[in-house]
């Protein structure tokens, strides 16, 4: 019965596991409603923010904001990485790193250097470990972001930029398509990448008060940031939906994992019980 003992201890540890993966699913399920209704009430402001940004780089002005300008000889490159602060979510966070590693060894085979800001203590630990400049992380954001959490780390890409010390900036984050999909993203920010403007030019401008560069300069900053914040929620509700769907389908494995080990189990001791009727009809007839 040695056997029978070390197949029951396995059981009874696979059910412990399986009570964690149900419990974390259940709670991801009661928190991913939170969520999907907070990034879809911030998108219609992202939405309108790319309209307006899209006019403006379009419009006839004499004045060239230097966040619309695109840089000729690129020599530093930097990224805002959103990811998760905890674990459990399946692929979410390597489906984007990995994706993130292949456009970085691009830019450093021609010899760009990179730096990286990290939101999230999944992305600050790995970018540690790369050879990377890390200038910057803010994690532990919680269930309901705020856009002043992530105003420091958002001002030290745009002052590089704007001291010409990156020479473009790209976001990186996991789109929110649906409960089943989450889609690593990158997005460029700086210089205003063609698809956020329109298509067509017009001869028009808008009039500013005071002048156009302290209006550019406050509007393309809360565009950034509008863009980031953004991100951070979209990322949010792709972390709730890829852990709920990874803890579900651990739970699964380890009912599967219960119900064949239960199944050796009742073999084992069947094979047992017939072992020692089978000696006491030995000892009997020996008798």
């Amino acid at each position: 019965m040695a056997g029978a003992r070390e197949i029951r201890t396995k059981i009874k540890s696979v059910q412990n596991t399986r009570k964690v993966t149900r419990a974390l699913e259940m709670v991801s399920a009661s928190k991913i409603r939170k969520a999907q209704d907070l990034m879809k009430a911030s998108r219609p402001y992202a939405r309108a923010m790319r309209q307006m940004i899209g006019h403006i780089a379009k419009a006839n002005s004499e004045y060239k904001h230097p966040f619309l300008v695109e840089r000729s000889d690129i020599k530093r490159v930097g990224y805002i990485v959103v990811s998760t602060d905890r674990g459990l979510c399946g692929g979410l966070n390597s489906n984007l790193f990995r994706k993130l590693l292949g456009e970085i060894r691009q830019w450093q085979e021609k010899g760009v250097e990179i730096d990286v800001v990290a939101i999230g203590t999944k992305a600050n630990a790995f970018f540690k470990r790369l050879k990377v400049n890390l200038v910057g992380s803010v994690a532990h954001l919680g269930e309901r972001p705020h856009i002043e959490q992530l105003i420091g780390v958002i001002k030290v890409m745009l002052d590089a930029y704007s001291d010409k010390r990156i020479d473009q900036l790209t976001l990186a984050y996991n789109d929110f398509v649906n409960t089943m999909t989450q889609k690593p993203t990158l997005d460029q920010l700086l210089p205003l990448p063609p698809s956020a403007q329109l298509e067509t030019a017009h001869d028009w401008d808008y009039i500013y008060e005071p002048n156009a560069e302290t209006v550019l300069d406050h509007v393309l900053t809360r565009y950034i940031e509008s863009l980031v914040y953004q991100a951070t929620l979209e990322n949010l509700a792709s972390e709730h939906a890829a852990r709920m769907v990874a803890m579900k389908s651990a739970g699964d494995n380890a009912k599967k994992a219960i119900d064949s080990l239960t199944l050796i189990y009742n073999k084992v001791r069947q094979a047992a019980i017939t072992q020692e009727i089978s000696e006491i009809v030995s000892g009997a007839a020996a008798v």
